[in-house]
Parts: structure tokens; sequence; C-alpha cells
């Protein structure tokens, strides 16, 4: 028996990235996972690119678990009422929802005051951001609570300690990203009487699809980005996170969690794990220690 069989997943936000990543490892820890997002073989969103809902779902399935691909605005309230109907009816259960919905990459302008931004792609970047993870929860939750033990994982980018210390680039993308650490203590608070649980997870500089595109690499010659960025060396893959997040599914002491902000990197020393090449990137420790403090590339005792 897989440590997930039997248990019933919604990745939301699955298509590509982090949420690709923690789909196909909840699937490998034997769970089913359904995974929304709104780009499918036939049609594509406003990213305008090639990943799938369907890539992921068969992703699932080759880990082991069974994916679902289920098309899904998560900013249009009936799309997702109707999304948790169907797993009510297919399972009768939900014990597992990843808040991972964001789609705002092509929308930051790094290092613009707010009076220069786009307010047009800042304001819909909030709503990609806050609003779909709040509609989802609206209607996934009455689903999750049925059962006590149900986790509640919302994903962003830095801790809450970074978060706290640093300015984010950009004053829709720092609102967005620090509004989810929030809302998973919020989240936390009101979920505890129900006996489940919720907290937030950060990867680490993430080698996503889109990211790799950016450096101009693939992940089988993601090094050779270094040589224009060194400190992409701390870097891991969407995996990483994903196997962080099916330990924390199946710790039976997964509460000690409730309203914490964590880390890839930090559920990887806690849990035991590695990402695909067998190493344990710790990237907010390096961030901070490292990049941040103007020191040469050197990952060294940070993976």
């Amino acid at each position: 028996m897989k440590p997930l069989s039997g248990k019933v997943a919604l990745v939301a936000g699955g298509t590509r990235g982090a949420g690709r990543g923690i789909a196909i490892e909840l699937g490998a820890a034997g769970a089913t996972v359904y995974v929304t997002g709104r780009t499918t073989r036939a049609e594509r969103s406003e990213y305008n690119r090639p990943e799938t809902i369907e890539d992921t779902a068969e992703l699932v399935e080759q880990a082991g678990g069974t994916g679902i691909a289920v098309r899904v605005d998560h900013l249009d309230p009936l799309q997702v009422e109707a999304l948790i109907a169907q797993i009510e009816s297919e399972h009768g259960r939900l014990d597992i929802l990843v808040n991972d919905i964001w789609g705002g990459e092509y929308m930051v302008e790094w290092n613009v005051p707010v009076w220069e931004h786009s307010l047009e792609g800042g304001m819909r970047m909030l709503r990609l951001s806050i609003d779909t993870h709040i509609i989802t929860s609206r209607y996934a939750l009455p689903l999750l609570i049925r059962n006590p033990g149900g986790l509640v994982v919302e994903v962003t980018d830095g801790t809450q300690s970074y978060n706290d210390a640093n300015y984010r680039l950009s004053l829709y993308y720092d609102l967005a990203k620090t509004s989810i650490l929030r809302m998973a203590k919020s989240l936390a608070h009101e979920l505890t009487p129900h006996g489940c649980t919720a907290l937030s997870v950060t990867p680490g500089w993430l080698r996503s699809e889109i990211m790799l595109e950016v450096f101009g690499v693939t992940e089988d010659k993601w090094q050779d980005a270094l040589e224009r960025e060194p400190h992409f060396a701390i870097s891991e893959t969407p995996r990483y996170i994903g196997r962080g997040i099916a330990a924390l599914a199946g710790d039976p002491d997964v509460s000690r969690w409730r309203g914490r902000s964590t880390s890839s990197g930090e559920l990887a020393k806690i849990y035991g794990i590695h990402d695909l090449d067998g190493s344990q990137p710790d990237a907010w420790r390096y961030i901070t220690e490292v990049q941040d403090a103007g020191k040469p590339a050197d990952v060294t005792g940070y993976r």
C-alpha cells in the first residue's frame, strides 16, 4: 500500500511548474489527483503555452496514481462549484487541497514602481493569485472538512520570514505572495475545529518550464545556465516541493504544521526527501546567506 492510497487530492493550478510536480508526487504516493487549469489540448489560456492539464494527468498516471484533468477557470465560482460537485459525485471525499493557482509571470514588471506599473496587469495578477485561492477554498472546504485529517496547502513564493524582511521586486507581486502566507494562517484557524490543517509552502529557485525557457536551457542541461546566472546552482525541480507536500499529506502528525510557513528545503530535511538528482537544495537559506549577501555563488553546504 502506498501512503496516500485511497486519498483524493485537488491540485488547483496543476498545468505546469510546481503544480505539476506536486500532482505527480501525490500520484506517486498513490493518490487520486484532480488536476485543474485553463490550458487543455484543445484550448490555451492567456499564457499561450504548450503545457496542458491532460499532460499532467498522464504524468500522474505514469507515476502510479490516478490523474483526472478538469478544465476550470478558478475565477469563475460556477466552474469551481461544478468541479467540487464532480469530485463529490465520483469519490465522495476530498482529502488534500493544493492551491497553486498563479498565472502572473508575464504580467509582473520587475523593479517598476506602482505608479509606472500597468494597473490592468497588476490588478489582473492579484485576481489570479488571490481571488482564485479564495473562490476555490469557498467551494472545496465543505467537502474536505467532512473527514478529520484534511490538508490544505497554499503554495507561494518566499517564506514568512523572508517576505517580511524583503521587498519582492514589485508591489503587486509582493502583495500577491505575502497574501497567500496570511491566507494559510486564516484557513488554519478556521479548519482547526474540524481536525484539518492548513499551511503555506514555497519552493526554492524553481526550474519550471518557464524558468528553463528564460535561461534557454532544458532540464537535462540546466547547469548550462550557470554561466549566465551562477546562483542558479541552488535551483530545484518541481518534483522536490511535490515530494515535500506528499510527505506532509502522509504524515499522521501533520497538524504540527498548522498555520506555519515552510519551504521545500525545510520539508526535505525533516522528512528525509531528496530532489531527482539526490541533492537537498536549501534555497531560502542560500538566498539569504549567499546571494542577497553579495557573496560569490557557492552551494557548498546548501544542497
